[in-house]
């Protein structure tokens, strides 16, 4: 096993797709365990009979839907109608617009795409400084992540064998908790640079929402039928694809239908990537404990962690580097079956780890020096990236500060649950 993971490395260094790594490994470690290699396959069809799984595609494909329309505008629009009117009220509705967008997304570097170059002159022309104004669109990229219907609470839910329907409730007061101290801080900047304000107005207010109107809904139907029971996750991802479809290419006409097989080509491959990823992955998995890697891993921890606070912490630390190195839908399909399993010994909750994890993740996206919305958003404005590493530094010393109360205050994330 030793020489599988420094091959891994090796590879991984090479910059050879993940995929090929994962399963490379899975087929050297079934051949060194004496395991017939065709496990691999019975792994991938285990998880093809999930019957959730239909649920990722659809998403993933209304979430591209939606970016590639008019919505980013719209939903900026409504948010500055009702927020804009408070001091740094600009602030509140940037991070409210972005985690709305990327829990219907699922994607943190989208949102810095679609919603990010909209909002940026916005901030700059109301007199907000630039280092706050990139700070905050960079760090709110992945801020929605923890809030339903977010793919990767879906994808860690079908990785660990979790409850979906509890972490969809179990992420929606940490997000919030999140997004009122960050909307806090913006508050206080807006109040110390004097920021220009929106006045209030019901005629806007109505504006924006007559036009967003078909849109609205949505997230209401979709949630409420699935908490209220009408419906399960796969149907309620089936039932999201269909309204927006109908309501982008129909009532909206942002998208043509023509160009709807493109815009499912580039959603299906970030799902298939996935999805392979998951096949392969499981089936890795599945190797290791045969081999009892695990138990050898938890032997080893034991012996230096006496305690699930100190467990956590070294869970933190470690989520906060896995975050900054991978994607988050590869870091949950790698990661989550070693460290659930250990985790549970200590006690944790699994619906508390998942909200953990996720949370760590979200900070890794931002956390320099190679946190991948760091790149993006100085792509995306232009900006060297040392200075979106400064202009980020305050967000992430509020998110960390977030991701302690989360993770040793287990009640931000159960009670709703229990």
């Amino acid at each position: 096993m030793i020489w599988i993971g420094l091959l891994t490395l090796v590879l991984a260094l090479l910059g050879t797709p993940l995929f090929v790594i994962i399963g490379a490994s899975a087929l050297l470690s079934y051949a060194l365990s004496g395991q017939q290699s065709a496990g691999i396959g019975v792994e991938i069809y285990r998880l093809a009979n999930q019957p959730l799984l239909v649920s990722i595609p659809l998403f993933a494909f209304a979430g591209y839907v939606l970016s590639e329309s008019g919505t980013p505008r719209r939903l900026v629009r409504l948010s500055r109608a009702l927020l804009g009117w408070l001091p740094g009220g600009l602030a509140v509705v940037a991070l409210s617009a972005c985690a709305a967008f990327t829990a219907l997304t699922g994607a943190s570097g989208v949102t810095i795409i679609a919603l990010g170059g909209l909002l940026l002159p916005f901030l700059l022309h109301d007199r907000y400084p630039a280092k706050f104004a990139l700070g905050l669109l960079t760090s709110s990229g992945s801020l929605g992540l923890l809030f339903p219907p977010s793919l990767p609470l879906i994808i860690y839910g079908v990785v660990a064998g979790t409850n979906i329907d509890q972490l969809f409730l179990a992420g929606v007061t940490p997000g919030i908790v999140l997004l009122i101290l960050l909307s806090a801080y913006g508050v206080f900047t807006g109040l110390r640079q004097d920021t220009i304000r929106t006045r209030f107005s019901f005629r806007e207010l109505g504006g924006a929402l007559w036009e967003a109107r078909y849109e609205i809904p949505l997230p209401v139907i979709v949630l409420g039928g699935i908490y209220s029971g009408k419906f399960a996750i796969s149907e309620a991802a089936a039932i999201t694809a269909f309204a927006v479809i109908v309501i982008e290419t129909v009532l909206y006409r942002d998208i043509k239908p023509r160009q709807l097989p493109g815009v499912m080509n580039r959603s299906m491959v970030l799902t298939g990537a996935v999805m392979i990823i998951m096949g392969v992955s499981m089936a890795y998995t599945n190797t290791l404990i045969l081999n009892e890697v695990p138990m050898k891993v938890l032997a080893v921890i034991q012996t230096h962690v006496s305690s699930p606070l100190t467990f956590l912490i070294a869970l933190n630390v470690f989520l906060l580097i896995v975050g900054m190195m991978m994607d988050i839908y590869s870091a949950i399909i790698v990661v989550v079956p070693l460290i659930a399993p250990i985790a549970a010994t200590y006690g944790i909750d699994p619906i508390h780890l998942g909200i953990v994890f996720l949370a760590n993740l979200e900070i890794g996206y931002i956390t320099p020096p190679v946190g991948l919305n760091l790149f993006i958003a100085s792509y995306r404005f232009q900006r060297p990236i040392m200075e979106l590493y400064m202009a980020a530094l305050p967000f992430l010393a509020i998110r960390l500060a977030v991701l302690l109360l989360i993770t040793y205050v287990p009640f931000f994330s159960l009670w709703i649950v229990r």
